[in-house]
């Protein structure tokens, strides 16, 4: 008893000297949240080199961070063309931004301590836990390990069938790098590209006809948009569906549902306009599908999206916002989100007091969160899209588009953004950085401002609807 109680004794007294330590007191949310800011503070530093750009020239402050920030927070909006405005060295600096922005740079973290062959401690696999959203701490330095090889199969495999089509167009080398950026970009559900060889800011519309490469950055645009737990789900369970964990489910069928949904929408609303004309109806069938994958975060697009009708311009917008799935490369409100409303919705017609999916109830505190997520970038969307209609004097139909897509993390573009002031950028960096870090770890980080209340206050019933 002597023994167990003096090594109690130590421990306690252990935790309250690391806790007396500054760094100690700063939660495992705020850390993520303050290396997003450093990762984006290097990058720009570097990305203001006369090196990084082809003419050699001096980048502006505002341009170099915005250029940071949307790599880092693999959204893909851009003011100059990545092609033709930035040096190797530029495209590179932009190319570890988005993979180190896409996988966590706290991943890359512990693999590089389990690499030099050190204990990993429990504050670095709590931070683990937030930055890939993990349910529990247990199990995630093996789950980092898996991210960390899994991607870099998945990236690899994806580059080496690129290369069949940019290798003989492009050369071996030049080939080879445009297929190893082009699977980082669509895999990391990033959006920057390299046609600016082509035609500057033209995305992938010099492809759009091409069935191997549109197959293949919409396969790694799903499989990034689907979440590391997801794919561990699938690993371990195969095809046996009704092993798969809640969320695994609810994230597999909201992501057909609005995949194929999506493809038939916009096939219905373009299919006679001006985006898709003088095309054939096998590759109106292959714009559909292209724009509803990487419209959803990925940022690519093969038709000229300035030429959408307002239906068209409104779906894109709303699969924007709900962007991909926790845990994964992709921004927006997340799939599981949309899915907790929308089951909320049916249980309420229904008349049940609980929300219930695949034989399982969700509890109050995530159709809370869910509200709140929802709520917050309506609010964050519509605040900015204000506030630079304002500034700029630009039409409600290009400022939505813009602000959507980039608090969703998108990057895709009706041409505005180049032009805009240097308060939208501004304002546009922020959002970029707020879809990224996402709605929940910002409103944990501003919760902890807080004390929670000591007791409950009095119920009351109100009349809503």
């Amino acid at each position: 008893m002597f023994r167990i109680s003096e090594s109690l004794k130590i421990t306690s007294a252990a935790e309250k000297k690391i806790q007396s330590f500054p760094a100690s007191r700063i939660s495992p949310t705020k850390i993520i949240v303050f290396g997003y800011v450093a990762m984006i503070a290097i990058g720009t530093l570097l990305l203001m080199l006369p090196i990084s750009t082809r003419v050699g020239i001096v980048t502006p402050l505002v341009d170099a961070l915005f250029t940071a920030t949307s790599a880092t927070c693999v959204t893909g909006l851009v003011v100059f063309d990545t092609y033709t405005y930035w040096s190797l060295f530029g495209q590179i600096i932009i190319l570890a931004l988005i993979q180190v922005g896409g996988i966590g740079f706290m991943t890359l973290s512990i693999v590089s301590v389990m690499f030099m062959r050190r204990k990993i401690g429990l504050r670095h696999r709590f931070m683990m836990q937030e930055s890939v959203s993990a349910p529990q701490v247990g199990g995630i330095v093996k789950m980092a390990r898996f991210i960390f090889f899994g991607t870099l199969l998945i990236e690899g495999t994806g580059a080496l069938l690129l290369c069949f089509r940019l290798c003989p167009q492009n050369g071996f080398w030049k080939g080879l790098y445009f297929s190893i950026f082009y699977a980082v970009s669509a895999f990391c559900n990033a959006g920057f590209d390299l046609m600016g060889h082509v035609q500057p800011f033209s995305s992938l519309t010099s492809v759009a006809s091409d069935p191997l490469f549109n197959g293949v950055v919409m396969a790694l645009v799903v499989v990034g948009g689907l979440g590391f737990y997801v794919w561990a789900d699938i690993v371990e369970n195969k095809t046996r569906f009704r092993r798969y964990k809640l969320n695994s489910k609810l994230v597999l069928v909201t992501s057909g549902i609005l995949l194929l949904g999506g493809a038939i929408l916009f096939a219905l609303l373009e299919w006679n306009g001006e985006a898709f004309s003088g095309a054939s109806p096998w590759k109106k069938c292959l714009y559909s599908l292209f724009q509803s994958v990487t419209v959803r975060t990925a940022g690519f697009n093969t038709v000229d999206l300035s030429q959408f009708s307002d239906g068209g311009i409104l779906l894109s917008c709303a699969l924007m916002l709900i962007g991909g799935s926790p845990g994964s490369t992709a921004g927006g409100i997340k799939t599981t989100t949309f899915a907790v409303l929308f089951l909320t919705i049916l249980s309420e017609l229904k008349n049940k007091k609980e929300v219930e999916c695949f034989r399982r109830r969700i509890g109050g505190e995530v159709l809370k969160q869910a509200c709140s997520i929802f709520m917050l970038y309506l609010s964050v969307v519509l605040a900015a899209a204000l506030a630079i209609s304002s500034i700029d004097g630009i039409g409600l139909r290009a400022v939505l588009f813009e602000t959507v897509s980039a608090i969703g993390t998108v990057g895709l573009s009706l041409g505005a953004t180049p032009g805009l002031s240097v308060w939208s950028h501004l304002i546009l960096i922020v959002m970029m950085f707020f879809g990224r870090v996402g709605g929940l770890t910002m409103l944990v980080v501003f919760s902890d401002l807080y004390d929670s209340a000591p007791s409950r206050l009095p119920l009351e019933r109100i009349t809503v609807g």
